[in-house]
């Protein structure tokens, strides 16, 4: 089989299309055809050496894919060939809390991702895609959808009523204002972009700041709620944008730290947090109850995810100089 390495030192550049050994399942696995994979700024962070972790290579890069089963290793019973199933980024973590999360069980890194023709995944690890979806729909929905998802609804709580502010218009952004919206709560979004803004009203937002028009946004913010705050921000810029999502969230509302877009550099006052009483959690994607959770609140809503751009799977270089470049709206896909 083909597949797409890391091959000798990290870079875009080191990219490399090789002959693989066809897998074959063992006890519990599955193999997978992969019709699609989606990237996520880990991927990329991983490909060019700055994540904060390094793996061992060669490497085959990107966890999240989509892709039809096509053999069976001994004992498997969830799932039987033919089935359309997407991968989960946490190998081991069935449900519960993140204590039984294995960091030696990642997909596309430290474990080898789904850059290629075929994997075997545990059976375990994998979860029936929304019959609705298109491949390319489904394959965005391990991470992005998974972390956006157990921010608002497995940590969040998320209820009809509540107001959310979502930074930026990437993928777990996307995701996050689509729940949201489907659960009956006013989203509020930043962007750079009017236009930006613009396509995340289509999709329900009932407000948006323009950050570069107003970069004290969160005064934006209170003035949109009355005051108040929000019930709960989706931070995915770093320790800049955080002091200022402490400024937008109510007291007693909840921030979860999903990304640093904007950097690691900067300075949190932990005073600002114990004086508005904020729950503060980091978000690690999400466990398998929570990916099949979000999959049974697709199927009821009809969510569709929004896909920004396809390229086919061997394109993968200038699929992620145009992550990198931070302009999508939405998923950026690969067709395999």
């Amino acid at each position: 089989m083909k597949a797409i390495i890391i091959d000798g030192e990290p870079g875009i550049d080191n990219l490399r299309l090789v002959e693989r050994p066809m897998p074959t399942p063992r006890r519990q696995e599955v193999i997978v055809r992969i019709r699609a994979t989606a990237l996520n700024y880990r991927d990329l962070e991983i490909i060019r050496g700055s994540y904060h972790t390094r793996f061992p290579l060669p490497l085959i890069p990107v966890s999240d894919g989509v892709g039809e089963v096509v053999a069976l290793g001994e004992g498997v019973s969830r799932v039987t060939v033919g089935d359309r199933v997407c991968s989960t980024f946490w190998q081991r973590w069935v449900g519960g809390s993140f204590d039984m999360a294995e960091p030696s069980h990642q997909r596309g890194g430290p474990l080898d991702g789904l850059l290629a023709e075929y994997a075997a995944l545990d059976e375990q690890a994998v979860v029936p895609a929304p019959a609705h979806l298109t491949d390319l729909e489904a394959a965005t929905l391990p991470c992005a959808g998974v972390t956006a998802w157990h921010s608002l609804v497995t940590q969040g709580h998320l209820k009809a009523g509540d107001t959310i502010l979502v930074l930026g218009t990437g993928g777990v952004s996307i995701f996050a204002l689509q729940f949201a919206v489907n659960a009956g709560a006013r989203v509020i979004v930043t962007s750079s972009s009017d236009e930006k803004i613009e396509r995340a009203r289509a999709l329900g937002a009932a407000a948006g700041v323009n950050y570069r028009k107003h970069p004290q946004w969160a005064d934006a913010v209170i003035e949109l709620t009355y005051g108040r705050g929000v019930d709960h921000v989706l931070e995915v810029g770093g320790p800049d944008s955080f002091a200022q999502s402490l400024r937008a969230v109510r007291r007693g509302g909840q921030i979860s730290v999903i990304g640093y877009l904007g950097g690691t550099e900067g300075t949190i006052n932990p005073l600002d947090i114990f004086r508005r009483q904020v729950t503060v959690r980091g978000i690690p994607v999400g466990s398998r109850a929570s990916f099949e959770a979000m999959v049974r609140a697709i199927d009821g809503g009809r969510i569709r995810p929004v896909i920004d751009r396809c390229y086919p799977w061997t394109d993968i270089g200038e699929a992620l100089r145009h992550l990198a470049g931070g302009t999508h709206f939405g998923k950026i896909v690969l067709q395999h």
